[in-house]
């Protein structure tokens, strides 16, 4: 089975016709870039909303009006916990309680890809219900795509298979969600959700367990909503390198700052091991955040056969030489630099399988010493503490222009 095919397999049947039609209608170079979205599509919730949010310029400039989301079920299932996770402003976030009935009309949001609309129960009864039923309905039938969530400890009865029924008659395009899975035994979810799946008439894999409190398995429903518009997986794709570039910055500027503060020991620049274990997590780290196959061991490899250890101890010698820089300085800004390039390099590996030449990581190391020497002078010439180190190093890599893109650095290894 194709990895299309396996993504396919595991939307409603309902939605996998309008999936497969566009798929059909892409190019080849299209479909390729459909398949490596969906290999690099994050699973963790916070990377998942990074990734929404690069998306949200590309959405704008191709959609004359969003798309609109409606999360539709029961009352307390968890509807507006959900559109919570799914919503970028705080002030724009649902009231949420224990008791039933806290949501009693429709709100919505932007959401990024999409506008998002949360909606009272649909399975009330009497007439606050009928009324409460009636705005979810509304919401329901103006919507492009419809979340419909249900309670994994309540399961699906009759009265929520009743309801489902119902918003099928619809046509729209969606996806089920079982929520609160985390009150449920882990040895018990795959049953609850094979039985869910089974009252449904679904497969098992097309019903998605999920704990919307902490956003677990938010990716899988973000992909389902995206796969049903082109314009939006378009746009997932655009955004994709960028936002691999920038958790990879994160990655680089922890073992950047972790790094400066090793340096700050009695010991030869460069010459000892936390160095190169901070280092080797670090590429191990970026490896995975480009879907790059990798074992620790083959990161350390990675790590020594770039050789800039030798290179920033080389640096160190020359420019010790100089004088005016006291030694501390001068070993946390090649430490930190070094273990900078170290990241790029690992990045450009990772991304277009090419390695650095050694002029251009000897510019690159020498280009980000001194930037990082301008900023450390700051802090005068007596040693710091590692903590105030950390965080100088933190925050002057963090407002640099690299945290957005490495064009720079792309710019510099050309030279």
């Amino acid at each position: 089975m194709s990895p299309f095919d396996e993504f396919l397999n595991r939307l409603p049947p309902d939605v996998q016709s309008s999936v497969r039609a566009i798929w059909e209608s892409l190019g080849p170079d299209e479909q390729n870039r459909f398949l490596n979205l969906l290999s690099a599509f994050p699973s963790d919730a916070n990377l998942m909303r990074m990734l929404v949010k690069l998306s949200t310029n590309q959405v704008r400039q191709a959609f004359g009006h969003k798309h609109r989301v409606a999360i539709v079920g029961p009352a307390n299932v968890g509807k507006s916990t959900l559109y919570n996770q799914l919503v970028f402003n705080k002030p724009d976030h649902a009231a949420v309680g224990p008791l039933p009935g806290t949501t009693r009309d429709n709100q919505q949001a932007d959401a990024g890809l999409f506008t998002v609309i949360d909606t009272p129960g649909a399975d009330a009864v009497g007439e606050v219900g009928e009324r409460e039923k009636g705005l979810a309905f509304s919401a329901a039938e103006g919507a492009d795509f419809l979340v419909l969530v249900f309670d994994a400890i309540q399961g699906v009865k009759k009265t929520e298979l009743d309801l489902f029924h119902e918003l099928s008659v619809l046509k729209k395009p969606f996806v089920v969600v079982m929520n609160k899975v985390d009150l449920i035994a882990h040895k018990d979810v795959e049953g609850v959700v094979a039985h869910a799946a089974t009252t449904l008439g679904l497969k098992s894999n097309q019903v998605i367990p999920v704990v919307a409190k902490d956003g677990k398995n938010l990716s899988r429903i973000l992909m389902a909503v995206a796969s049903t518009e082109p314009e939006m997986v378009a746009a997932l794709g655009q955004a994709l390198p960028q936002y691999r570039w920038q958790l990879a910055w994160g990655s680089i500027v922890s073992a950047a700052s972790a790094s400066a503060v090793i340096a700050l020991a009695p010991l030869p620049v460069m010459d000892f091991i936390p160095l190169v274990i901070t280092q080797s997590v670090m590429v191990l780290g970026i490896a995975r955040i480009y879907n790059y196959q990798i074992t620790p061991q083959r990161a350390q490899e990675l790590v020594a056969t770039f050789g800039l250890g030798f290179l920033g101890r080389t640096l160190f010698q020359e420019l010790s030489k100089l004088g005016g820089v006291p030694g501390w300085l001068l070993s946390a800004a090649i430490a930190s630099s070094t273990t900078i390039v170290m990241g790029y390099a690992a990045a450009h590996w990772f991304e277009k399988g090419e390695k650095l030449s050694s002029d251009a990581l000897k510019k690159l190391t020498r280009a980000m010493t001194t930037y990082l020497l301008e900023s450390l002078k700051g802090m005068g010439t007596r040693k710091p503490g590692g903590k105030s180190l950390q965080q100088h190093i933190q925050e002057s890599l963090e407002e640099s222009p690299l945290a957005e893109s490495s064009s720079s650095l792309d710019d510099e290894a050309k030279k």
